[in-house]
């Protein structure tokens, strides 16, 4: 589980910030439960205000992790999002720090990156509360573990500077590292507002996903009743060979023959009966749903996390607390899986249907300063009661995080028509034919 997750110098994060998943108010948590850390962590705040960014630098960090020895050419650099408001910090590295615990052990790994090098990285345990190096980089000069194996030391030998050693010594099969690799190989990640339906129906019919899915449907009243993989018929699939010159194409290169395609079709309750509609063919918000689905029900069965961004698009809120609650609840969560969000719903930090969505511990803010920086602070920092109404105190501005509108100057930009020739020419001609 992710107990804390630090990084600066990325996109709006300037200054280190910290997100921490450690309890704070163990009342508010299953008593039946040993978990150490929330299972869940919300991100509210304004428009730009950089809730994105905190998510984007934790899958900005497992990308490199599990890339970097593919990727990296050597002598080709890092890519990396420095703060783009200072030109300073452009020379300044990037940095990006995990605390875990996996198997009741902690680790600790955590690198920093230039636009050409990897300038520091380290990973530390703690077996029975005391600290042990694994190792620890400072540019090319490495200092492993005092008992590494030789072929740990070998490791650092073919190790370029812009490539992470963890990526290097997990590939290299480096059993003292691969706790933390695997970790990060399990972090999942989705945006709702860039849906990516599937194209191949075998991971539905893997642990029996698409009859879940189709029950997850059915339970939020999209008017679904039931779903099946149907084949491409033979006049479709030889329609698309000729169409297509039975090749399919792959990066604007020749690339592989056709195959038939499988699609899934959903039975919709109508007056007289079901009907099939094809996924392509549900409202946005059932496909938003389904696109949800998998990475839940994957994270929950594996018990890794899940990275969410905008977990309120396209969904009504009593959906979204419901995907809430599947990580909140030990029953539907017993491998202790986490999902970290962000949202503009503030009716998720208050009830619904008369039940708490998110605990005091699973509340997080995000607000920049007059620089342009982003700053990251808790709820709990606020000292809240159990029993106070977090939605409205975040509304009128009580917690911050909320955008400040000047009411006259945001109507004046909506409503101003101004002169024949201020108006763009297709806004001309519009308003000329109507």
């Amino acid at each position: 589980m992710l107990l804390s997750f630090r990084t600066a110098n990325h996109r709006s994060l300037r200054d280190e910030q910290q997100l921490l998943l450690t309890l704070n108010y163990s009342s508010d948590s299953p008593a039946d439960v040993d978990w150490d850390c929330v299972p869940v962590v919300g991100l509210f705040g304004a428009n730009a205000s950089g809730k994105s960014n905190v998510i984007d630098a934790l899958i900005y960090m497992r990308n490199l992790v599990l890339g970097s020895l593919r990727e990296s050419e050597p002598g080709t650099g890092i890519q990396r999002s420095p703060f783009a408001l200072d030109p300073a910090m452009r020379e300044e590295p990037s940095t990006y720090v995990v605390d875990l615990l996996i198997e009741k052990i902690r680790y600790t790994y955590g690198f920093s990156v230039d636009d050409t090098r990897v300038t520091e990285e380290w990973m530390y345990s703690y077996p029975r509360g005391r600290k042990r190096k694994i190792f620890h980089r400072d540019l090319d000069t490495y200092e492993p573990a005092e008992h590494s194996p030789e072929s740990m030391k070998q490791v650092q030998e073919i190790t370029e500077s812009n490539v992470l050693f963890l990526s290097v010594a997990a590939r290299s099969k480096q059993d003292l590292v691969r706790p933390v690799y695997d970790w990060f190989d399990g972090v999942l990640d989705r945006n709702p507002l860039m849906m990516r339906l599937p194209r191949s129906t075998e991971s539905l019919n893997r642990f029996g996903y698409l009859d879940r899915l189709t029950s997850l449907l059915r339970a939020a009243d999209t008017g679904i009743e039931s779903a099946e993989i149907v084949d491409e018929t033979d006049a479709e699939f030889a329609e698309r060979t000729a169409r297509r010159g039975g090749i399919a194409r792959q990066g604007g290169t020749e690339g592989y023959p056709l195959r038939r395609r499988k699609d899934v079709f959903f039975q919709h309750r109508g007056e007289n009966g079901t009907f099939p509609l094809g996924l392509r063919d549900q409202s946005f918000g059932t496909r938003a749903l389904y696109e949800m689905g998998l990475p839940v029900f994957r994270s929950l069965d594996r018990g890794t996390l899940l990275i969410v961004d905008e977990l309120d698009a396209s969904l009504h809120p009593y959906l979204s607390a419901q995907l809430v609650k599947l990580f909140r609840e030990p029953s539907t969560n017993p491998l202790g899986a986490q999902l970290i969000f962000t949202s503009h719903d503030a009716t998720l930090l208050g009830r619904i249907q008369g039940e708490e969505v998110l605990h005091r511990d699973h509340v997080w803010f995000t607000e920049k300063d007059e620089c342009g920086a982003t700053e990251l602070f808790s709820l709990s920092e606020f000292k809240p009661r159990r029993d106070e109404n977090r939605e409205r105190r975040y509304m009128t501005g009580r917690y911050g995080a909320v955008p400040i509108v000047n009411d006259e100057v945001f109507a004046t930009a909506l409503s101003r028509r101004g002169e024949a020739g201020d108006v763009p020419p297709d806004t001309q001609v519009y308003e000329d034919q109507h």
